[in-house]
This record gives C-alpha cells, structure tokens and sequence, in this order.
C-alpha cells in the first residue's frame, strides 16, 4: 500500500492509476462499490482511492464538526483487505478548496495522481463552491485522457434508502450496531495503537487499553466488544468510548477493559470490533458509584458476548 500525502505521485510503478474518489468516511457497502470498480482494473491499473481530511462540511463549519466514523489507519486496513494499492487521502484547506474544477481535474486528477480511470458516485461534486458535477468530469475527462465511471447509489435492502456516511452516523449516534453491520457488509470497529494512560481502571479493578479515536466519533458509550491483534482473536470484552466526565476528560478516549486477560499490551495495535451498545457515557457522584456501575457493565457485556454464566433467565 502507498500512502500518497502530498501531490505529484512520484514512484516506480508505472501504471496509471484507476481512481475513487470521495470522503470515504466509513468504507460501507456504498463506497466499496466504487472500490470494486478501480479494483477490477488491477493489474492493469493500479487502484487507488483519493479522499480529504478535513472533511469538506467540517473545514467549512469548524464549529459544527462531522462526527467521525473512522481514522486515517481504519481506511488504509480496510482499504487493503479490499484490495486498494494507493491511498491519497488529500489536506483539504483554503487553497485545495478554491481550486476551480478544470484545475482539478488537470492538476490534481490527471497530473497529481496519473488516473487513467476515475471512479465516482452519481452525485459526485467537485471544485470551488462544488461547481462541478459527473457530466463537467467527463468532459474534463475527454481533455485530460481519463476514463470516467458513475456509480448508482446501494441501498440498504431492509429499508430501501441510499447506503450513505450520513445514515451509518446516525444509526451509530442511536447506537444501532446491527443496522450500522449491515451497512458496513461487517462489524463496526475502531483500531490503534494502545497509549499508556492513568492507571485509573487498574485501581478500581478494571484494568483498561486506551486508543485515541477520530474526532468527534460517530459512536459513543458503553458497549461489548471483542478485540483483535497481538496474537488476540476475539478476546471479549467492554469499552467505553467518551469523554469521561468523572475525571473531568475532555479528549475523546477508547477505553477497553479484556476479560480474563493480564498482559501488558502498551504501543500494540489493536482492532476493537463492537458487538453490542449497552448504554450511554454517564456522570456519577463519585468512583464509588462509578465502580457499582462498572461492575453491572461488565456482566451485562459477557451476557451479550455470550458468557453462559451471564444468560438471562
């Protein structure tokens, strides 16, 4: 996989490039069509897929960011498996965002990035105040030697609505993480390094890893979670994803505490795939009350991981 952070794309491989483009926060089932597409040109062309951090609405409105459904390390893991080769995820500021869409589609299109194939969903907009649309890009396409592919819009086969970044954050915010599956075609999960944190959860008796998430994240709360990497493969168990108000955070923090687990897992990267949202991140009075509730989360967890001892009846 190459990373691309900085335009032109200067490397040995000497395939042009067959290109998606979009935000791409999320990778559900309506951005992996589009990935499918530059996909099937390989070997050919090499794939790629181009998407912008900040996103567009939270460079324009920084007061009102768009929660966030995944990092910068989500995309370039699940963007793998998916088979992508070149990731350019492009900073998106005054000068990009004034780029007019002949500039675009030369400068950063054509000669940024060598496409040969660009890829895009059917309401695709680009350039200064989004003046371009798919009909200007294949135009822009004819002049500058790529191919251009439009992309219908997936729906969700349950409801019938657009598969959208939109929808999979509001079904996330009501903690919805069966719908939120099966827009993404797999389980929801945030991955990182773990940071070396307080040690608060280890005085209350539940030791916990911490990974620092994308700002604001589209889900938060308490939920059941199995835990991948470092030789883990499903290890159960309960994370919260918040600010913790009761020690007075401000940044956003993934907290997880394993089940039967003691193991010193400081600077390795995990992948937390969540399996059920148990409740909303709340204030207490004070640790105690805290601890109660952390004690009743845990059993609650195992239950909806499937702990034979915590069934209901």
């Amino acid at each position: 996989m190459h990373l691309l952070r900085a335009l032109p794309l200067r490397d040995d491989d000497g395939r042009p490039t067959a290109l998606a483009i979009g935000n791409f926060d999320g990778l559900h089932r309506g951005h992996q069509a589009l990935i499918e597409r530059v996909v099937d040109r390989a070997p050919d062309l090499r794939p790629g897929l181009m998407c912008f951090e900040p996103l567009p609405r939270t460079f324009f409105v920084p007061d009102r960011p768009v929660p966030r459904l995944m990092k910068l390390r989500d995309r370039v893991r699940i963007g793998r498996q998916q088979g992508l080769e070149l990731i350019a995820p492009l900073r998106f500021d005054r000068a990009f965002s004034s780029l007019s869409p002949d500039d675009f589609a030369r400068d950063v299109v054509a000669g940024g990035v060598r496409a040969a194939l660009v890829v895009v969903g059917e309401d695709f907009r680009f350039g200064q105040r989004a003046a371009g649309d798919v009909d200007a890009l294949v135009g822009f396409g004819r002049r500058y030697g790529f191919e251009v592919e439009a992309v219908p819009a997936v729906t969700d086969p349950v409801s019938g609505e657009r598969i959208s970044s939109s929808a999979l954050r509001t079904v996330l915010a009501a903690g919805d993480l069966m719908t939120a599956e099966r827009l993404l075609g797999r389980r929801y999960s945030i991955s990182g390094r773990v940071l070396r944190g307080n040690q608060l959860g280890r005085t209350l008796g539940f030791p916990t890893v911490n990974l620092r998430v994308a700002e604001p994240p589209a889900l938060s709360g308490i939920c059941a979670v199995r835990v991948h990497g470092d030789g883990l493969r499903g290890q159960p168990g309960i994370a919260s994803l918040g600010q913790r108000p009761v020690v007075a955070g401000r940044d956003w923090l993934l907290e997880v505490h394993l089940f039967d687990l003691e193991r010193d897992l400081y600077g390795r990267h995990l992948i937390v795939e969540f399996i059920e949202w148990l409740r909303p991140e709340q204030p207490f009075e004070d640790l105690a009350a805290m601890t109660v509730q952390m004690h009743r989360d845990a059993a609650e967890a195992k239950r909806a991981l499937g702990d034979p001892q915590h069934q209901r009846q």
